[in-house]
């Protein structure tokens, strides 16, 4: 599968982004990785909000390739597509990023508490490691989206 295998299959759509609209994303990417960290939250909405952090990541890599997803399950469309942006090199993050798509459904939907510390921890710190190397990756391939 490639992007413009989910293009025919109607999970994505064509998008120009703009300069303006990648630097908002980086904002409330920036916003969330640091809300994700306040204490007195809950566990599952710090976990929520460094997920939130991680699919605005992937939505940049998204954009930047002109596409937006389209249709239901669109934040398992957007993961699906690091891999096909990023390498085969991501398969294992992108997997990762799709089973906490699982866990925060369950916590936002289903039920509260569900969420450890541990967890929040890890996904935390691997928004943080993800959202730099989604800059470094634009500032490589698209740098006139980015602001100086």
């Amino acid at each position: 599968m490639s992007l413009k295998g989910l293009l025919k299959q109607g999970k994505l759509r064509p998008h120009k982004t703009s300069k303006k609209e990648i630097n908002n994303l980086i904002t409330m990417i920036e916003r969330d990785i640091k809300d994700s960290k306040v204490k007195g939250l809950s566990n599952d909405r710090k976990f929520a909000t460094a997920y939130n952090a991680v699919l605005g990541a992937a939505t940049i890599l998204l954009y930047c390739n002109g596409y937006k997803t389209k249709g239901g399950a669109h934040h398992f469309t957007t993961f699906r597509c690091v891999k096909y942006i990023l390498g085969k090199e991501y398969n294992d993050l992108a997997e990762y990023f799709d089973s906490c798509r699982v866990k925060r459904n369950t916590t936002d939907y289903f039920y509260a508490g569900g969420v450890a510390g541990k967890e929040v921890n890890e996904l935390t710190n691997e928004a943080g490691l993800f959202f730099k190397k989604v800059k470094t990756w634009v500032k490589a391939n698209y740098p006139e989206l980015l602001d100086s």
